[in-house]
């Protein structure tokens, strides 16, 4: 659904992204993660057509971005970081308003009650809160139906329990069949949306796998356990794959003297750090 072949680009004459390959199949959720300034908003302008100076190729059902047809924008669905929403309007008029921008649109009642704005339709988006936008933004891209979603910092502001069903919501769109690339520096939304990410730092991909072949590329998941000595707690740790080796393990667990005993392992974080020198959060 999305393929990007030896994308360049440049601000200045400088160069700003180098040699960006990779590609998107319909149905993936795709995820991309760097810090502030890595280049994933301007990757983000580049694959919905507000950037056309480029070179290599980009296309997106089937489209290359720098030649896209009229209909190009009725098949892509966009959540930038920042809301665009018109202030004086109410969310229930900016949804219509949004609706008939395109030939086919779904329940914008069915939308609002989602993300739990329903009895909040008929204020002004101006009194909104923060959170109250990101979700009215966020519903306002599934409008049309796109077949494609392009999601910056989708849950950005929210509170735990509206995160969760933002997620929900995400996860509910791919089951539908909606491609989706993610941009964000939250390794957490990565690890449980994403089926493969790519790791972006100053415009380059650093790598590319999913979570879970990227977090166990370097090293071992741990052991960690607790067990009383003299009366004093003690906590050790061995390398999952040692656990047989382990004798002061081995010694607690058949005399029934471990207090607490969990697994743990690298974070994207982590990873993100020993690869690229740099921190996601």
């Amino acid at each position: 659904m999305i393929s990007v072949k030896a994308l360049q680009f440049s601000y200045t004459g400088k160069p700003f992204m180098e040699n960006i390959s990779f590609d998107v199949a319909q149905g993936e959720i795709f995820g991309f993660l760097g810090p502030s300034g890595a280049g994933k908003s301007t990757l983000q302008k580049i694959l919905t057509g507000l950037i056309k100076r480029y070179a290599g190729s980009v296309t997106v059902a089937g489209e290359e971005i720098r030649r896209h047809s009229s209909q190009f924008h009725e098949n892509i669905g966009v959540v930038f970081e920042f809301p665009s929403l018109y202030e004086k309007l109410t969310a229930r008029e900016n949804l219509h308003f949004f609706a008939s921008l395109y030939s086919k649109h779904r329940d914008a009642e069915e939308l609002l009650d989602s993300v739990g704005l329903l009895s909040e339709a008929e204020k002004t988006v101006s009194d909104y809160s923060k959170g109250m936008k990101t979700r009215l933004n966020f519903i306002k891209a599934l409008l049309h139906d796109p077949a494609v979603l392009f999601l910056d910092e989708p849950t950005s502001g929210l509170d735990p329990s509206n995160v969760r069903n933002m997620k929900d919501i995400i996860l509910a769109e791919k089951a539908r069949g909606k491609t989706i690339l993610l941009t964000t520096h939250n390794m957490y939304d990565a690890a449980e949306l994403c089926e493969r990410v790519a790791f972006i730092v100053d415009g380059q991909i650093r790598a590319l796998d999913t979570p879970r072949k990227l977090v166990m590329s370097k090293g071992a998941s741990k052991i960690e356990y607790t067990y009383l000595n003299a009366g004093v707690e003690m906590l050790a740790q061995t390398a999952l794959d040692e656990t047989g080796k382990d004798t002061e393990l081995q010694s607690l667990i058949r005399e029934n003297k471990l207090l607490s005993i969990h697994s743990s392992e690298p974070t994207l974080n982590d990873i993100f750090v020993e690869i690229t020198g740099r921190r996601l959060q």
